[in-house]
């Protein structure tokens, strides 16, 4: 009697299926969800404390990598087998082929997607590698390696995933083949890009945070792509500017200054006394070498000529700061000291001016009127 009874309950079905058969899948469904929180709670936290006692910060990258595509592999291979457990029928749809290729499928894109994770630790090695003989390249190189090896994975992930549902990868890449010239007729300003870039990175003409200039573009480098360049202006709009264009223009980079330039010309009346104007060239040449702000390798003040209404004093001189704001400080500085020391000397600055010197008459509608003066040297008749 018990044999039948046991008979009679494992016939028994639901939907056409038996109930024990899923029950069979509702054990394996719990046993992957057990196996997963396992890995979880337990394999992966003492994977993790033996990580944090190296030195190196790779195997930790590399378990944060791969900890979460494997909790998902476990947990879909638990639904398959429980899905091949309950025999689903064969027709009208042959089930348990749709669940194969979705099983492979979905392997795929764990692999794709562990792949993608582990892209980021290769960056960061190529990046650490290229510091150690030029940090300034490996700033700017390291987020194009990731971009590339990020879009790298997900082609041959795409690729991977066409495969397993069957279809030829090889044929499809025999048909990009010929329409290969199509496609590079359509991408040639995104290759002509990519050459860009990689001039960029060989050249190195500016890098990430720099003050540069060209044509119509004027600000700072917020970031360096593959098509292009951002730079924030002055008017904290952003542009965005094809690397192609870079590699064909003059670039001003004014972070690379270092120093920066002040060029002038200073002008004292003509009523001042060569005694004086030498003193007042030394007492200026004094207040350059004095002030801190100023680069004391190079540095001219000379009085260099007469001009048309000054004494001309020719001051060249480099601050030390090539920031904007502290460049001017500087600059501001110097020349409020150059006009108390003209104030103090009680001389003049001079400016555009002109004197007209009459005759002794001047004829005005017909009639004459005479001024009663006279002056020596040039005169002027209106």
């Amino acid at each position: 009697m018990k044999l039948e009874g046991l008979t009679g309950f494992l016939s028994v079905s639901f939907a056409g299926i038996h109930l024990y058969k899923i029950g069979l899948a509702f054990l394996v469904i719990l046993l992957a969800l057990v196996v997963r929180k396992v890995f979880e709670r337990y394999v992966v936290n003492l994977c993790k404390r033996i990580a944090r006692k190296t030195k190196s910060q790779y195997d930790d990258l590399l378990l944060n990598a791969l900890s979460a595509p494997v909790s998902a592999l476990i947990y879909i291979t638990g639904i398959y087998w429980a899905l091949i457990l309950l025999e689903l029928p064969l027709e009208p749809y042959n089930i348990p082929a749709f669940l194969g290729n979705a099983f492979r499928i979905s392997i795929s894109l764990v692999v794709v997607w562990a792949i993608y994770r582990l892209s980021n630790l290769l960056a960061i090695f190529l990046k650490q590698i290229i510091s150690q003989t030029d940090p300034e390249m490996a700033e700017q190189f390291s987020p194009l390696v990731t971009q590339a090896l990020r879009f790298t994975v997900l082609v041959l992930g795409i690729l991977l995933i066409i495969q397993n549902l069957g279809y030829s990868v090889g044929s499809l890449l025999a048909g990009l083949g010929i329409g290969g010239l199509a496609i590079a007729l359509a991408a040639q300003d995104t290759l002509s890009n990519l050459f860009g870039t990689l001039v960029m990175i060989t050249d190195k003409p500016f890098k990430i945070g720099d003050w540069v200039q060209f044509k119509d573009v004027d600000g700072d480098v917020e970031s360096i792509g593959f098509r292009s360049t951002k730079v924030r202006t002055w008017s904290k709009s952003l542009k965005i500017v094809p690397n192609k264009l870079l590699t064909s223009e003059i670039i001003e980079n004014w972070s690379a200054m270092p120093k920066r330039r002040v060029k002038m010309t200073i002008g004292v009346t003509y009523s001042t006394p060569p005694d004086k104007m030498a003193v007042l060239r030394d007492r200026m040449e004094g207040i350059l070498k004095s002030d801190p702000g100023v680069n004391q390798e190079y540095f001219l003040v000379y009085f260099t000529g007469f001009g048309a209404s000054a004494l001309e004093i020719f001051v060249y001189y480099f601050t030390k700061t090539t920031v904007w704001k502290e460049y001017l400080e500087v600059r501001q500085r110097i020349n409020l000291k150059f006009m108390q020391l003209v104030e103090e000397m009680n001389l003049e600055f001079a400016f555009p001016s002109q004197t007209l010197y009459f005759g002794d008459s001047l004829s005005v509608a017909g009639r004459s009127v005479d001024f009663g003066m006279k002056q020596p040297g040039n005169s002027q008749t209106v």
